[in-house]
């Protein structure tokens, strides 16, 4: 069974190579499978489409859409004026003020597209104006963005609870703590890293004048700051889940952006909704046909073959883990993050169980491994998004996103793997953890 699993798994990294879209690379790996191993086409197909049917997964629609909302109505904008009323006058502090809108924005959206898409043509002029480099300042933007994958809600979360069976909250709460380190480490680098760049900052304000100017950016800013505070506020407080959280935040945007920022109209809303629809329809595709590769395999009882195989050669947590992480690093950087987390969380559970790592960890573990492929060549869907977004060819935006990704991600994706503690303590905090 492994070396079936094995062809399979070749047809689909082969067709993904060739440029295949997404769902017919799972649908020739599922008809290998059908051929050769004998799985009934037809009761996966059904098995599939009961499974797309599940209220959870209507929660990724609609946190698509409000964040696509949230990007043409203005609330980035005026999150972005009112992160830089603290540190913007401090030299390479822009820069810091690109790193927590994104994770404020990631708190919104749950898409590393929508930090991209929302502050990229915003801040990356602004940015190019006051003395970075283009290609710094887009790689700054582009990195920033994947912690809309780390803080909550986060789509891959939900993804991933669903198919393991894991408390959703529990999950999201796990990226957390990786989250926020990741914030400070890029926050850190890029101060560093500013110090060589002749960097023209707004002229300074007395202590009176500063103070209003935040008062002054902050009432502005406060409809968008709700926005977070009611997703997250909701969920965690037990009065809504987290589908009905997702809708109330497209409830939300809509009269803010309308009535309040006016940046949202009824042109602009009819083509973020057709573009959104587009999307989740290319979305879903791939879950279902995911899903049913997946279910093939464990059907086969290719997890069990997995862990025996694994433990034959080495029984050590440490050389493991340090596997698993190389493993979802490789699956990270040839398909997205959600197809990750459907294909391979339910196959290396048993194992993970069976080294004693606790699913919670395990959802933390997957998460901020998976995460940091949208920036990661050759799939690297958010970095693609950003040269196009800050207008940069590949060669100018690939050393500086890359510096991040190992000075500043890898340390806190190695932590997150060899101290459960930080994805464990939140959880633990709020009982989900025994």
């Amino acid at each position: 069974m492994i070396g079936l699993t094995l062809a399979s798994l070749g047809i689909l990294v082969l067709m993904l190579t060739f440029g295949v879209p997404l769902p017919f690379c799972f649908g020739g790996a599922l008809a290998y499978m059908s051929i050769v191993g004998g799985v009934s086409m037809k009761g996966m197909l059904m098995w599939g489409l009961q499974q797309i049917l599940s209220p959870t997964l209507l929660c990724i629609p609609l946190f698509i859409f409000a964040g696509s909302l949230m990007g043409v109505s203005g609330i980035a904008r005026y999150l972005l004026d009112f992160v830089d009323s603290f540190v913007g006058r401090r030299k390479g502090g822009l820069g810091v003020v690109a790193t927590v809108s994104c994770a404020i924005i990631g708190a919104i959206s749950g898409s590393g597209f929508t930090g991209v898409a929302a502050t990229g043509p915003i801040l990356i002029p602004r940015m190019v104006e006051r003395g970075y480099p283009r290609g710094y300042a887009t790689a700054l933007v582009t990195d920033s963005s994947i912690l809309g994958l780390l803080i909550p809600p986060s789509v891959v979360m939900i993804v991933f609870g669903w198919v393991t069976e894991t408390s959703i909250l529990a999950c999201f709460l796990s990226t957390v703590i990786p989250g926020l380190l990741v914030t400070l480490a890029f926050s850190v680098i890029n101060i560093i890293w500013s110090r060589k760049f002749p960097l023209v900052l707004e002229p300074e304000m007395s202590k009176a004048e500063l103070r209003k100017e935040r008062i002054r950016r902050g009432w502005k800013a406060l409809p968008a700051l709700m926005m977070p505070v009611i997703i997250l506020g909701g969920i965690y407080g037990g009065i809504m889940t987290p589908t009905e959280a997702a809708a109330a935040s497209v409830v939300y945007s809509i009269p803010v952006g309308i009535y309040i920022y006016g940046g949202l109209n009824r042109s602009n809303y009819c083509k973020v909704a057709k573009d959104s629809a587009v999307s989740v329809g290319a979305i879903m595709l791939m879950i279902m046909c995911s899903m049913m590769l997946s279910q093939t395999y464990l059907m086969l009882r290719i997890p069990q073959a997995i862990v025996s195989s694994v433990f034959g050669i080495t029984q050590s947590k440490i050389i493991l883990l340090i596997l698993v992480n190389i493993l979802l690093l490789f699956i990270g950087m040839i398909v997205s993050d959600i197809t990750g987390v459907i294909l391979v969380a339910p196959l290396l559970l048993p194992l993970m169980n069976a080294i004693g790592v606790h699913p919670i960890h395990y959802a933390a573990i997957m998460g901020v491994n998976l995460a940091v492929g949208g920036v990661t060549p050759p799939y690297a869907s958010i970095l693609y998004l950003g040269m196009r977004v800050g207008k940069v060819e590949f060669t100018e935006i690939v050393g500086p996103a890359m510096a991040f990704v190992l000075l500043g991600y890898l340390p806190v994706m190695l932590l997150t793997t060899f101290c459960p503690v930080l994805s464990m303590w939140l959880p633990g905090l709020l009982g989900f953890v025994q």
